[in-house]
């Protein structure tokens, strides 16, 4: 096969994800007109300056790493200084071994001139009061996560190079299907192998909160193999629940920190969770990211045969051991492309969650309050950066949030719960 079928083979694979996730994105997530958000109906004037503040305190730093790790990976990837990375070892070395320190290397290089801004980052977290981290734990933190992305960024290089190396005319359509069996399986296995590596995990015990939590579930038709508590307050005091895994793996996750809280609001966070897994949101969004990783793959294929991209590079095909780094930026730039239209669908399936909550709990006081808690507990900026917020978050804001929740009270003919804060009047 030439490389122009590789393209077009990539392009037609990322038309088709495009396609399916457009025809599967609740765009209009709630049936009626949602209000503009108020966030002073609910927050008071300190705790929005407070969030404001804060959000100030970390955006720079973020950006900041964003921009030089992409950097770091450019230049890396786009320069003969990767491929020096990979040989590092020496021309002798076998080729895996190059492959490994290609990838790894640009990683621990980025992570490196990243750091200052990891720090930085990090004391205004604790300056908020949303780290509990000393800086040693926090530090091996960091080189855990790092050796767990150098180890499933060298094992995808390792499919891709050796593929090329095995098949060198048309490597790039076996890789594509690996690499999407790779996600498939990633996803399915995550919540066993990689999960435990961050936190650890116990059953929550018996009791009331346990069988409402269960047959929450099983009125959803949502079956879960366990309800688990993350020890979370070992890092931070922010709140949060999940649902991961599919299948036979997936499971209730709920952070201490959140168990503190009142019975009724771990039981709305859950019904959020939940409206998750009833539309299978988690396996909807792992089909994608496997078609969508082949995809990446078959336009890889289409680049890493143009001589223009390999002289820049300093490597030879695809087959190189030396091209890791090059490989990886390219991968990294088709990531960058795709994550504005991620966020947005990603804050529309979220807000259909918010909506699947409201109608499991019918209880639209307990989510304005739960919201408000969250927001405050979690220094969430009220009003966050319209540019960045449509291009990275992956949630509505809460005020929206909270909106959506008045207006779905309106809809239904109920109580609509009050301002929060206090001495606001709407």
């Amino acid at each position: 096969m030439t490389p122009r079928a590789a393209l077009w083979t990539g392009l037609g694979l990322a038309a088709s994800v495009g396609v399916g996730v457009w025809r599967t994105t609740p765009w209009r997530p709630f049936a009626g007109d949602v209000p503009p958000a108020d966030p002073a109906r609910d927050l008071t004037a300190d705790e929005i300056a407070r969030a404001r503040s804060y959000s100030r305190a970390v955006t720079v730093p973020r950006v900041a790493s964003a921009v030089t790790g992409l950097g770091v990976t450019a230049v890396l990837g786009l320069t003969p200084a990767g491929a020096r990375v990979a040989s590092s070892a020496g021309s002798a070395a076998p080729w895996p071994l190059q492959v490994v320190l290609g990838g790894a290397g640009a990683l621990a290089t980025g992570a490196v001139v990243t750091l200052p801004f990891a720090v930085w980052r990090e004391r205004a977290r604790r300056r908020y009061g949303l780290s509990v981290q000393r800086w040693w734990p926090w530090a091996v933190d960091r080189l855990r996560d790092l050796a767990v992305e150098s180890v499933l960024v060298s094992g995808g290089l390792l499919v891709v190079v050796g593929t090329a190396r095995a098949q060198p005319h048309d490597w790039w359509a076996p890789a594509a299907a690996t690499g999407a069996g790779l996600v498939l399986a990633l996803s399915f296995g995550a919540p066993l192998i990689l999960e435990p590596l961050v936190n650890t995990f116990t059953p929550l015990p018996a009791g009331e909160l346990r069988e409402q939590l269960i047959a929450m579930a099983a009125r959803d038709g949502v079956r879960v193999t366990d309800v688990l508590v993350c020890d979370a307050s070992r890092r931070t005091t922010a709140l949060n629940a999940y649902v991961s895994g599919f299948g036979a793996t997936r499971r209730i996750v709920v952070y201490d920190t959140l168990l503190a809280r009142p019975a009724d609001e771990v039981r709305l966070v859950v019904a959020h969770e939940l409206g998750h897994a009833a539309r299978r949101d988690v396996v909807r969004g792992t089909v994608a990211a496997a078609a969508g990783t082949a995809a990446a793959v078959a336009l890889l294929g289409f680049l890493l045969s143009r001589k223009e991209v390999l002289t820049r590079a300093g490597v030879d095909g695809p087959d190189d051991p030396r091209a890791a780094a090059l490989i990886l930026a390219l991968i990294s730039a088709a990531g960058l492309v795709g994550s504005p239209a991620a966020a947005l669908v990603s804050r529309r399936i979220e807000a259909r969650a918010d909506v699947h909550s409201l109608e499991h709990t019918r209880d639209p006081a307990v989510f304005t309050r739960a919201m408000r808690e969250l927001a405050v507990t979690n220094v969430a900026n009220p009003y966050p950066h319209r540019i960045l917020h449509a291009l990275t978050a992956d949630h509505p804001s809460i005020p929206e949030r909270i909106a959506l929740a008045r207006a779905w009270a309106t809809a239904q003919g109920v109580v609509v719960p009050p301002d929060l804060a206090p001495g606001h009047a709407s």
